[in-house]
């Protein structure tokens, strides 16, 4: 193998850890905009269709916490790389399914991949840089991913079922799968920490996160007292329960007090999921804007999202990096949900047949810097100042709270939307009724990115989460 200096070899090892984010994100959402094809060619009843985006989301979010660990324990390199195996040969499953049961099958096991795949990759970056402004714009590159990823799904599932058929936005994670597993050799092995899987741990959060993410998905499609969601919402919650005893009596408990202990941490791990909570409600309703009211192809609605993904390269690659070294943690968040926000009144001037020059378009960009920045500053916070032997748990965290907070924000905005289209007066045109719940639903994600603003201003006051340029170059 060639050999590299170790700037090129960092360097190299981002990009690998980087395209692995981008993937195992880009997969919960290349479905979305395409979910009526995918329906028709394999014969999907419509009230099933929804499972093919949900079950990727439910066992990627259920998994996280014992992917992250498991990490710390075996090896991260080594998980990694199994976790894109695993993802790889679900998404050749997943290409080749004749009904909907194996296509469904095939989207649970890209999410145990994903699941192993997200905390590891986390890991291995904080192993690959050293505390600093480096770390920083690595951190900062990792945490666009989230957001960039997703719209990178939009985009790459519109144009791929367009030119050559849905089957492909599986079959296209293969050759990406496969460059990305030949760039583990340039990884570090990571850090292997000693103990035992705290197994009844794993199972017990798996099945609480698991139950919690299908009681809330189910809550915006039935209604919040429907009998099975009510009945996994109690699951979810005893299940909590009973894995928070798990925890104050296990040895090698799966979510160490420590993680949590810290107010930055907190503070972090619920900003990103308020931004998720935001971000997936947010594709939901501008997707249905595009291809409901404006009639929007699948390949013309992702094109559409092509401002999106310019303002989370820019909020996460440039503005990000460079405010976090400058300033706080507490302002990097500050001030990328502040431009979110007003970015999600932006769009409530939404109107049927409007310019989209005027809102759609310059509104994403304005959306997709907001959100960059604060992709930026939750990162980083989520996992700064972690004992190594828990980096993985706090990655697998990180990652959590992101996918919590989409299936949460998408379950409560989805029903405030239909209130909203429901309580028009009689007479109102359908386009107009419709594009009403759309942006009411838009202007409820920009009051999660409010939430966000106040949960940063309120557990990162303390001097000691502020980082400024002299502590970076002290690193």
């Amino acid at each position: 193998m060639t050999s590299h200096t170790p700037r090129e070899r960092s360097g190299l090892a981002l990009l690998v850890i980087a395209a692995a984010q981008l993937l195992m994100e880009a997969g919960g959402t290349i479905v979305t905009v395409v979910l009526p094809v995918i329906g028709a060619g394999l014969d999907i009843p419509e009230a099933d269709l929804d499972w093919v985006l949900t079950s990727y989301a439910l066992v990627f979010a259920g998994l996280m916490l014992a992917g992250g660990r498991a990490g710390d324990l075996f090896g991260r390199r080594r998980m990694f790389r199994a976790g894109l195996v695993v993802f790889l040969a679900a998404s050749l499953l997943g290409g080749v399914a004749g009904d909907g049961t194996v296509l469904i099958a095939a989207r649970v096991l890209q999410g145990v991949g994903a699941a192993i795949v997200a905390p590891a990759a986390l890991s291995l970056l904080a192993d690959t840089f050293p505390a600093g402004p480096g770390r920083n714009r690595a951190l900062g590159v990792y945490g666009a991913m989230g957001g960039l990823g997703s719209v990178t799904g939009l985009l790459l599932g519109g144009a791929l079922t367009e030119y050559l058929g849905w089957r492909w936005i599986m079959f296209v994670n293969v050759p990406i799968a496969l460059l990305v597993l030949a760039g583990t050799v340039v990884l570090r092995p990571g850090t292997r920490e000693r103990g035992g899987l705290d197994l009844p741990g794993a199972v017990t959060v798996t099945l609480a996160l698991g139950s919690l993410v299908y009681a809330i998905n189910r809550a915006g499609s039935h209604g919040a007292g429907d009998a099975l969601t009510l009945a996994f919402g109690a699951a979810a919650l005893a299940l909590l329960g009973a894995f928070v005893l798990i925890q104050r009596s296990a040895r090698s408990p799966m979510l160490p007090p420590a993680v949590m202990a810290d107010r930055g941490r907190l503070g972090a791990n619920l900003v990103m999921l308020l931004m998720g909570a935001g971000q997936l409600a947010t594709f939901y309703f501008l997707t249905l804007y595009m291809q409901t009211i404006n009639q929007y192809s699948p390949m013309i609605t992702g094109l559409a999202y092509l401002p999106f993904a310019v303002g989370i390269g820019i909020g996460s690659g440039l503005v990000g990096p460079r405010l976090q070294a400058r300033t706080s943690t507490r302002i990097v968040l500050v001030a990328g949900m502040a431009v979110a926000a007003v970015a999600m009144g932006w769009f409530s001037l939404l109107a049927p047949g409007q310019n989209p020059l005027v809102v759609l378009l310059p509104a994403q960009l304005a959306g997709g810097i907001g959100l960059g920045i604060g992709f930026v500053g939750a990162t980083i916070g989520g996992v700064q100042g972690v004992a190594a032997r828990d980096s993985g748990i706090a990655s697998g965290l990180v990652n959590t709270s992101q996918q919590i907070g989409g299936a949460l924000g998408l379950a409560v905005l989805a029903g405030l939307a239909a209130t909203a289209t429901a309580s028009r007066p009689p007479g109102t045109p359908l386009q107009d009724a419709l594009t009403s719940g759309y942006t009411t639903g838009l202007l409820g994600a920009g009051g999660f990115y409010l939430a966000a603003i106040l949960t940063a201003v309120i557990l990162y006051r303390t001097p000691r989460h502020f980082h400024h340029i002299s502590d970076a170059r002290a690193s």
